[in-house]
C-alpha cells in the first residue's frame, strides 16, 4: 500500500521461534519432492525389505509355521550383529538412490532463479538454510534406514526377550551411528554437488560418478602400487569398513584401518561444507 496513506501497522501476530526456522524449507519442499511418480513408487518399495526381514524374524519364532514345515529355529539364519549389518547395508543402497534422485534439486532451483536473497534478507542465516535443505533428505532416509531398522530390533526383542538385546547392544547403537554417518556423507554431498552444478540430471550423475568411477580409481590404484591405500576415495568402501566395525567390532579384513576411514569421511564433509560456505552467498561480486 502507499505510505502517504499511514494506515499501515506493524505485524503483531505469532512469530514463529528462532530454533525452528529452518523447518520452513522442507515443510514446502515435500510438495515438489515426490511430483515424480517413479519417485514415489520407488520410494514406496523401499519399504519391502524391511517387510521382508520383520517377516523372517517373525517366521523364526513362529511354533506353529516351525511345527507345520518341520524346521529349527537354528535352520534360520540367526538374527545378531551380522543380520542387521546386512540388512542396513541394502536399505543404505536404497537410500543412495532416494538422494541421487532428490538431492541435486534442493539448492540449484534457488541458485538458478537468484532466489537465495530472498532467503538471507530476512532473519534466516545460511547454517539454517542449509540445515533446512538438509533435513529433506535426513527425514526422507531416516525413514528407510534407522527408524525401521529401530523397530525390527524391537520386534526381536519382543519376540526373544530382553536377554537378546542385552547380549547385543551394540546392535542398536551401530543401526543409529552407522545410518547418521551415510545420511550425513551423502546429504552433504549431494547438496554440495547441487550448489554447484546447475543442472539437476548433471549433478545427479554427479553423485554416481563419485561413488563408482572413484571405486574404480581406487580398485586400480591398490593393484597397481598393491596397497590398500586406494581405499581412501572409494567413498563406499569407507563407509562400509566403518559400519563393519561397528556392528562386528573388527574392520573389514585386508581393508585400510578404521580411523583412517572416519578421517577420510571427516575431510569430504569439511570440504562439503566449505563448497556450500563458498557458493551460498546473499550477493555475488562480478568484476
Amino acid at each position: 500500500m502507499a505510505v502517504f496513506k499511514r494506515n499501515y501497522r506493524q505485524y503483531d501476530g505469532p512469530v514463529t521461534p528462532a530454533w525452528s526456522r529452518f523447518l520452513i524449507l522442507p515443510r514446502y519442499a515435500f510438495k515438489n519432492v515426490f511430483r515424480s511418480r517413479l519417485l514415489l513408487v520407488f520410494y514406496v518399495l523401499s519399504f519391502v525389505p524391511t517387510i521382508v526381514f520383520g517377516a523372517f524374524i517373525y517366521l523364526r519364532h513362529n511354533a506353529t509355521f516351525l511345527e507345520t514345515f518341520q524346521v529349527l529355529p537354528r535352520d534360520f539364519m540367526p538374527v545378531d550383529a551380522q543380520f542387521f549389518f546386512i540388512y542396513l547395508s541394502f536399505q543404505a543402497s536404497l537410500a543412495f538412490i532416494i538422494t541421487a534422485f532428490i538431492g541435486p534439486g534442493l539448492i540449484s532451483p534457488d541458485l538458478a532463479n537468484n532466489a537465495l536473497p530472498l532467503y538471507l534478507c530476512r532473519p534466516f542465516s545460511r547454517a539454517e538454510y542449509v540445515l533446512g535443505k538438509m533435513s529433506v533428505l535426513i527425514i526422507l532416509i531416516s525413514a528407510v534406514t534407522w527408524i525401521p531398522g529401530l523397530l525390527l530390533i524391537f520386534m526381536q526383542t519382543n519376540y526373544a526377550g530382553l536377554a537378546w538385546l542385552t547380549d547385543n547392544l551394540r546392535v542398536p547403537v551401530a543401526v543409529l551411528l552407522a545410518s547418521w554417518l551415510w545420511i550425513i556423507v551423502i546429504s552433504l554431498l549431494a547438496l554440495a554437488l547441487s550448489a554447484w552444478v546447475k543442472w539437476r540430471v548433471i549433478a545427479g550423475i554427479g553423485l554416481f560418478i563419485i561413488f563408482f568411477v572413484l571405486a574404480g580409481f581406487g580398485n586400480t590404484i591398490n593393484v597397481i602400487l598393491g596397497t590398500q591405500w586406494g581405499t581412501l576415495i572409494d567413498l563406499a568402501s569407507l563407509i562400509t569398513n566403518i559400519m563393519h566395525f561397528l556392528f562386528m567390532g573388527e574392520g573389514l579384513q585386508g581393508s585400510i584401518p578404521v580411523w583412517s576411514a572416519c578421517l577420510a569421511l571427516a575431510v569430504l564433509c569439511a570440504l562439503c561444507l566449505r563448497l556450500l560456505n563458498r557458493r551460498l552467498q546473499a550477493y555475488e561480486v562480478v568484476r
